[in-house]
């Protein structure tokens, strides 16, 4: 796939529409993901946020556009299913900035550099797996703002029954365990050392096969709870594991590393000064409990992503 980098905000405009048809034909020949738009009106120059399908980043994608509106950008918020699909495009500067979690993209980088079997350079360090991340990312054009307080590990949940049938607390219980497991996750789990490559290698856990239904996602909840799968991967900010009546299952040998939520952009095209103290004020205020109770509303209330986000920055000061 073939493209033009973009030399700044003033040349997306002069595209205009056709530079976001071109987005889209593009994002489609590299794998055919689902892509939504949607605009916020701003009144300067233009940015895109990207954000993956799972409700989190949404979410976090319209409070990175909300702050980057009041400091006066025209912003547009696109959905792209997964990293696999967006960072590239983040690097050609078709997207401009993304919300991150610290350890699960230096590891992304990492394996893009070094292999899938690369030694890993995160870690449970917060200062360290961040370092490690900007080392991989300035190369690549990117650009690493401070992370904040929040933080969303992946997590893997059972049903509480299945938790009580085989006496599991841990994923070191499941290994012992010797119970064959379809996991519900993202199809990147195959190949993602945190999922399904960290589940058998540091737990010993016998996975028989990736059940896309995505991270976290109601399907995946409900085909976990129906018994049709018997793990799921979601988060430690997934609101709506008691509806679903599941439990997490501890990761007591540490497989997740530090996940704190962090702004990462493309340095060209909206790497300035101005971008980066917009952004950092809602990374100041934000918590692990501020981001469950914004997934609570969205996934358990049924608000929009836009409305809860907007709701906050009002309430935090930040609009």
């Amino acid at each position: 796939m073939e493209t033009t980098a973009r030399t700044g905000r003033t040349a997306r405009r002069a595209l205009g529409a056709g530079a976001a048809a071109v987005l889209v034909l593009t994002l489609g020949a590299c794998g055919g993901e689902d892509l939504e738009e949607q605009e916020d009106t701003g009144g300067g120059d233009e940015l895109v946020v990207g954000s993956a399908g799972f409700t989190e980043s949404r979410i976090l994608a319209q409070l990175y556009a909300g702050v980057l509106d009041t400091a006066g950008y025209d912003t547009t918020v696109k959905k792209v299913n997964n990293r696999e699909l967006y960072a590239p495009e983040l690097e050609k500067g078709r997207i401009d900035v993304v919300p991150e979690y610290a350890a699960t993209m230096a590891e992304f980088l990492n394996a893009k550099k070094n292999g899938p079997k690369a030694k890993p350079v995160a870690s449970s360090d917060r200062d360290e797996t961040v370092a490690a991340l900007r080392k991989l990312a300035e190369p690549r054009g990117l650009k690493v703002l401070p992370p904040g307080k929040a933080v969303d590990q992946n997590a893997f949940a059972v049903s509480k029954e299945y938790a009580k049938e085989h006496d599991l607390e841990t994923l070191s219980d499941l290994g012992r365990s010797g119970e064959k497991v379809k996991v519900a996750a993202g199809d990147e789990c195959e190949t993602r050392p945190f999922c399904r490559p960290g589940l058998e290698k540091t737990y010993g856990i016998d996975v028989t096969e990736i059940d896309p239904k995505g991270v976290g996602t109601a399907q995946s909840k409900q085909a976990v709870k129906d018994g049709e799968d018997q793990l799921v991967l979601t988060t430690t900010t997934d609101a709506t594991l008691d509806r679903f009546d599941l439990v997490v299952l501890k990761d007591d040998k540490k497989l997740q590393h530090a996940d704190n939520v962090l702004p990462v952009v493309n340095a060209e095209s909206a790497g300035d000064k101005k971008t980066a103290a917009a952004l950092a004020r809602l990374t100041a205020a934000l918590t692990t409990d501020d981001l469950t109770d914004l997934n609570r509303k969205v996934d358990e209330e049924r608000q929009k992503p836009k409305d809860v986000a907007r709701a906050y920055l009002e309430e935090q000061g930040l609009d």
